[in-house]
């Protein structure tokens, strides 16, 4: 029994974040796939035409802070939110991973299809309106975080260690995201000059990269939800056994 439970709990520790580094090297290139920054500042700098520098900088620095705010909320208490609905981790992880690796992969078919709707979500919303007003409404939701985001963000934050420092490894995710609304910044503020630099076709090459990354990511935690599931339903068996 003392065996077979220890070879458990190694395992199921093999199968998850094995370190804080770890954490961070999952965390930031999938929430940087699925926000996709460069991307998405090309529309940015279609859907601010014709406005100021100092407007489109400071929506720029809006935008990105309700980013942060945005996937900080979806990792420190999106899993308490599912949770008290009922919904385990595994099942999280199962649902997380099979969201974001379907959505990977119509990112990596079509990157222009997606750029067309975050354009449309964009542009429809802003003309005739005041620009700085609408820096939360469409432009952070639904246009750089959207669901698929606050659903990675969630399941990144149901990856934490079953006994160990949480709050650190939290903050570890916390880094990460961050990180990410500030390259959110940087992007769009310098969105005419990275437009110039990388184009449309170097913008969609970039996106379909990040776009197997973050394929290969939802593989991963859809592949761990399952192998949670399984190391505990052989641990009931166990234990119905003996």
């Amino acid at each position: 029994m003392t065996a077979h439970a220890g070879l458990l709990t190694h395992f199921s520790t093999v199968v998850g974040l094995p370190s804080l580094s770890g954490a961070f090297l999952m965390a930031f290139p999938a929430l940087f796939s699925i926000v996709n920054p460069l991307g998405a500042a090309l529309i940015f700098a279609q859907v601010t035409a014709g406005h100021d520098r100092r407007t489109c900088v400071a929506l720029a620095g809006q935008v990105a802070f309700y980013s942060a705010m945005l996937m900080l909320a979806s990792i420190w208490i999106g899993g308490l939110v599912l949770s008290f609905f009922g919904i385990t981790i595994d099942a999280l992880r199962i649902a997380g991973g099979l969201v974001v690796a379907v959505r990977a992969w119509s990112l990596l078919q079509a990157p222009e299809t997606e750029e067309a709707r975050k354009q449309a979500q964009a542009s429809g919303s802003t003309q005739g309106a005041n620009l700085m007003g609408q820096a939360f409404f469409p432009l952070t939701m639904p246009f750089t975080v959207g669901p698929g985001t606050i659903a990675v963000a969630i399941a990144l934050g149901s990856e934490g260690p079953p006994a160990g420092p949480h709050i650190v490894f939290y903050g570890v995710l916390s880094i990460a995201a961050v990180l990410v609304a500030g390259i959110v910044w940087a992007a769009y503020a310098y969105a005419e000059q990275l437009l110039y630099l990388l184009g449309k076709t170097g913008t969609r090459i970039v996106s379909r990269l990040a776009a197997l990354i973050l394929l290969s990511i939802g593989v991963q935690i859809l592949i761990t939800g399952v192998q949670g599931v399984v190391l505990s339903t052989a641990h009931a068996v166990m234990t119905m056994a003996n």
